[in-house]
């Protein structure tokens, strides 16, 4: 019987836990390394929340994309995320904010919302 009652205990537990994790905002990660980011573009979709982390490998950089209000810092070994949940659809561009280097300017990726 007690053996019993831990296997259902464990089954429910496994299933709740299941549950919550779909729920949760996907989570893209973006690496900055001085000149570029990767990966160069990624995909949302519009009305599902999303949480994107920016990692940092050398200094510090920022991820800026004005009409998603996304605005992060991350330093080296310290990441940054911000979840959002796109209200529009289209391309928008994304830069780094901190200066790094002579490479800086180039330093862009593209966020799209389908």
């Amino acid at each position: 019987m007690k053996r019993t009652l831990v296997v259902i205990a464990l089954i429910v537990t496994t299933q709740l836990g299941l549950a919550q994790d779909s729920s949760a905002p996907r989570v893209i990660e973006i690496t900055a390394k001085r000149f570029e980011f990767n990966p160069k573009q990624i995909i949302l979709k519009r009305g599902e929340p999303v949480t994107i982390r920016l990692v940092s490998t050398d200094r510090a950089h920022g991820l800026f994309v004005k009409p998603l209000g996304v605005d992060l810092d991350a330093d080296d070994g310290k990441p940054a995320q911000i979840t959002i949940t796109p209200d529009a659809a289209g391309t928008f561009p994304a830069i780094c904010d901190h200066y790094c280097g002579s490479g800086h300017g180039n330093m862009k990726m593209t966020v799209i919302v389908e």
